[in-house]
């Protein structure tokens, strides 16, 4: 049967001449009118690049949610490398700016920008790289704004939860190939193995509302801080079995309605998709579970967050850096609806 030829006529009339640029449907008419600057979209390729393009700001004054890099890897076991991870995903085009799962458009419904990264005393001292965090953390939350940072090695979540927990300890949802529970080894605690248990003994993350989802690897017999401090933990041999919406209700079950930080680790994600990490773990997460995963979150009280381990000179492509920004991008569409932006300044 040939196409209706009245219908064409009507398509015609309007979507096309003078009315092709017209969005009719509200909902991505809204979204168009903050995309479209005088009939034009903003070029992708030009212009200083940033976290998720957003505009470059000195200091967090004045915003409700502040993008920053925190490239230090002294805490490596295995391979280093990720303290080019925030400028990987800043060199990443096109990520959003419209989410159509959450449908939001973060960058122009909040208050956001990139404050560059983490000014550090010495490129050498690992404890003192971790004050530095802390202290440039606590600044943004000083300014009233949320913090979300690209690292850098894991250890960098320590002294972000130390900012972050300073009032009151924070629940944790932790996606990662590894726990990062373990203690003592050659002769420091400070590594990207222990971040979640200094966090814990510092009393600021609270490890009866931390999930840790996708651990697995030969490691296992480092991370009985985990079950003996009661976090819940869900192997990646066990995702197939829940299911990503039954972790997803998980999750919002362990964590509740108090504050909660999220934290990414890219080796979350199958080597396969995303090479370019120091420690990666076959058998990972696929970005789209991933996606699925964090976009599941939307409503929790999210106060933080960090995107981890990028580390862009073993990627045979920019994968693993745009699969680091895509994420990037989820957590800040989530910190849209959470309770605690309710607080901050616009």
């Amino acid at each position: 049967m040939a196409f209706d030829q009245d219908r064409l006529a009507k398509l015609r009339e309007q979507f096309d001449g003078e009315n092709s640029s017209e969005i009719y449907d509200p909902r991505f008419a809204r979204v168009g009118k903050k995309l479209f600057k005088g009939g034009k979209r903003a070029m992708p390729w030009a212009g200083v690049p940033t976290l998720l393009g957003a505009p470059h700001h000195q200091d967090a004054n004045g915003l409700q949610v502040a993008l920053t890099g925190l490239p230090m890897d002294l805490g490596v076991t295995n391979r280093a490398g990720t303290r080019f991870g925030p400028r990987a995903v800043r060199m990443v085009d096109r990520i959003g700016p419209y989410n159509h799962v959450l449908d939001c458009l973060p960058l122009h419904d909040m208050a956001v920008a990139d404050i560059g990264d983490c000014p550090f005393t010495s490129r050498y001292q690992l404890e003192q790289s971790h004050h530095d965090i802390e202290a440039h953390i606590a600044a943004i939350m000083d300014a009233g704004a949320l913090p979300l940072s690209v690292g850098g090695d894991h250890s960098i979540t320590h002294p972000v939860l130390r900012a972050v927990g300073r009032d009151r300890p924070v629940g944790l949802i932790h996606i990662d190939a590894h726990c990062d529970t373990g203690g003592r080894t050659d002769g420091t605690k400070f590594h990207h193995g222990g971040p979640m248990r200094n966090a814990v003994l510092d009393g600021v993350l609270d490890p009866e509302r931390t999930i840790q989802i996708g651990i697995r690897g030969a490691a296992e017999y480092l991370w009985e801080f985990s079950y003996a401090s009661g976090m819940t933990v869900i192997h990646a041999e066990e995702i197939d079995g829940f299911g990503i919406p039954a972790i997803i209700a998980r999750a919002k079950q362990v964590v509740g309605d108090g504050p909660t930080y999220l934290s990414f680790d890219i080796d979350a994600i199958d080597p396969a998709f995303a090479p370019g990490t120091g420690t990666p773990e076959v058998g990972g997460l696929t970005p789209r579970e991933a996606l699925e995963l964090i976009r599941g979150l939307k409503g929790i009280n999210l106060v933080g967050g960090d995107v981890v381990e990028i580390a862009p000179q073993y990627d045979t492509t920019d994968a693993t850096a745009r699969i680091a920004a895509q994420v990037l991008f989820e957590i800040l569409s989530l910190m849209q609806f959470s309770p605690a932006l309710a607080s901050q300044p616009r």
